[in-house]
């Protein structure tokens, strides 16, 4: 996927706020100002050393030159002339000699011989120093003058000789000036100016670059800091969604512009019976079922997103999937791809049958239970009157026999109400610690009767270490007597019933209870809990349903395991910590 330049412009300056560059400017600019001043000024010191070094050589010069004719008896035209050639030279304004009073003694302009110059400078000092000394000279008309003078000595006996020779007997008018000489020379600064203006031009420029260079490199640091910033948090990114869309319990799968399949995580994998490492870069038509192929092209004609549950064949089987499908646009509208999520919904189908059957059961057991409270009142009056009877007519034995099954089948209809009752109220137990050892025995105590007239026998595996329970004894002893009573009913013709305690794991304990009477058709197994289900011929089908609402109220679970002809085993767990 390419990126637009807009895109691509607002990714790389992402990072950069006005307000760091503003920073960096306030930061960067006082120190770029000093750098560029600071080489001014060198510069300047620079030249200013250049042209004293060129003004005392050309002192130095002149000296050497005048040594010399004074030393060949040279008349003050040549030694003038020397002067005036000296300043010839380029970028030289003049060539002053003058006395200690400032009276000029040569120059190269002629004229100014006899004229006083330097009257602003301390002469008397001047002519004492053998050190160079300089000034600026500024002129309105034109370039300014750098000038460079000191103390001028071409010999080191007094110097009447040259004022003799250089001086026209003209303007000797007074008593001969001592014999201490300054000379000074004028350096023409307009080249020095241009170049000073070349240099002060090329510093600001290179104070620009420099100033840029050095926010470049600030800005190129922090793109690069961000970059990886960007980088680090798009990998955790990355990572994170990679396990999201991995471990997300719907399936995903999706699909690029080409239709080719670039993702499908686990639960698409165990749903649709396929590979990731086989199928990623195939065609979908020829990894996926019909169905997905379909969902594209309904989401290319409506450009909408799809909701839909669909019943898809996989494999031998058809499996409902709800389906949610839509196209995978760019922010430019542009189209990428699709993707589709599902998930198999049989196991919400199966629970939603149950919520109904229940719902059903719920409202049986509503019903059940108005009807039951309308029957109890009768039917007391039926077994009076049937106890009436049988105590009238106790001397006739057909009467007295037809008196007492009255009262027996009242007695059963009475219970099977209470049943239907206790179904029918919700289950409120009130739990306590107690020992499960002693309930099962009990329990037992209660069925000996019908355990001896049966004929059958009794095996029990009881320890005395398991830990009380936080139970609640009458429901359990309730649950006990019902499987008891079942075992019991299926085993007419004797048999044994054995009952065993067990520490399941830390954290249940394990009651089972093995008959080996008749055993349960294979058939009848998945209907044992259901409620009025009953395969005995006076059974009412509630005995198991309350053995389960009571199981299930103290967070435990029942198991039931039937060989027919053989037997049947019920399991009860129950947790150790209620």
């Amino acid at each position: 996927m390419e990126m637009t330049p807009r895109k691509k412009a607002r990714n790389i300056f992402y990072f950069i706020s006005p307000w760091f560059v503003i920073g960096t400017m306030v930061v960067l600019m006082p120190i770029f100002i000093f750098i560029t001043i600071d080489n001014l000024d060198k510069q300047k010191e620079y030249t200013t050393a250049l042209l004293v070094e060129k003004g005392a050589a050309l002192i130095r010069s002149f000296e050497a030159g005048a040594r010399t004719g004074i030393g060949m008896q040279w008349s003050g035209f040549q030694l003038q002339k020397l002067l005036i050639e000296t300043a010839q030279q380029a970028d030289i304004d003049y060539f002053i000699v003058t006395d200690a009073r400032g009276r000029i003694h040569a120059d190269s302009d002629p004229s100014m011989v006899g004229e006083t110059y330097g009257a602003d400078l301390d002469l008397e000092q001047i002519a004492q120093m053998k050190t160079v000394q300089w000034r600026r000279i500024i002129n309105e008309e034109g370039a300014d003058t750098f000038e460079v003078y000191r103390r001028f000595a071409p010999v080191d006996s007094p110097f009447d000789a040259f004022q003799s020779r250089i001086i026209p007997k003209s303007k000797q008018d007074g008593p001969k000036s001592p014999a201490a000489y300054i000379i000074y020379v004028g350096l023409n600064m307009e080249t020095v100016e241009k170049a000073r203006t070349a240099d002060f031009k090329h510093a600001l420029v290179m104070g620009a670059v420099l100033l840029l260079i050095g926010f470049a490199g600030i800005v190129m640091l922090l793109l690069a800091q961000g970059y990886q910033t960007a980088k680090s948090a798009l990998s955790q990114i990355k990572a994170f969604s990679d396990s999201l869309v991995e471990h997300m319990p719907i399936g995903l799968v999706a699909l690029n512009r080409n239709g080719e399949i670039i993702s499908i995580n686990r639960t698409a994998e165990n749903v649709l019976k396929l590979s990731a490492s086989g199928v990623i870069n195939q065609k979908a038509e020829q990894a996926l079922p019909p169905l997905f192929l379909d969902l594209t092209h309904e989401i290319d004609a409506s450009g909408l997103v799809i909701e839909k549950i669909y019943p898809c064949p996989l494999g031998d089987s058809i499996v409902p999937l709800e389906i949610v499908a839509a196209s995978l646009n760019e922010e430019d509208g542009s189209f990428m791809g699709h993707v589709i999520l599902f998930r198999d919904i049989t196991e919400m189908r199966r629970l939603e049958n149950e919520l109904s059957k229940t719902r059903r059961l719920a409202s049986i057991g509503s019903i059940a239970a108005g009807i039951a409270h309308e029957i109890r009142n009768p039917l007391s009056s039926i077994k009076g009157f049937a106890t009436y009877f049988r105590d009238r007519y106790r001397d006739v034995p057909e009467d007295k026999n037809t008196a007492d099954i009255l009262i027996q089948e009242a007695d059963r209809l009475n219970r099977v109400i209470s049943q239907l009752l206790t179904f029918a109220r919700p289950m409120t137990i009130e739990k306590t610690q107690q020992p499960i050892q002693k309930i099962i025995r009990h329990c037992l105590k209660m069925i000996e009767g019908r355990l001896h007239e049966k004929g059958i026998g009794v095996v029990a595996g009881i320890p005395d270490d398991i830990a009380p329970l936080s139970i609640d004894r009458d429901a359990v002893e309730q649950a006990l007597l019902n499987i008891f009573i079942n075992a019991v009913d299926s085993m007419d013709k004797g048999g044994v019933l054995s009952v065993s305690l067990f520490q399941h794991s830390d954290a249940m304990i394990r009651i089972e209870v093995s008959d080996t009477g008749c055993g349960i058709a294979e058939q009848n197994m998945d209907r044992l809990l259901d409620l009025y289900f009953t395969t005995k011929p006076s059974g009412t089908g509630l005995g198991l349903p309350i053995v389960q609402k009571i199981i299930d109220a103290h967070d435990g679970e029942i198991k039931i395991f039937s060989q027919p002809g053989l037997g049947t085993t019920v399991t009860l767990l129950f947790p150790t910590e209620g």
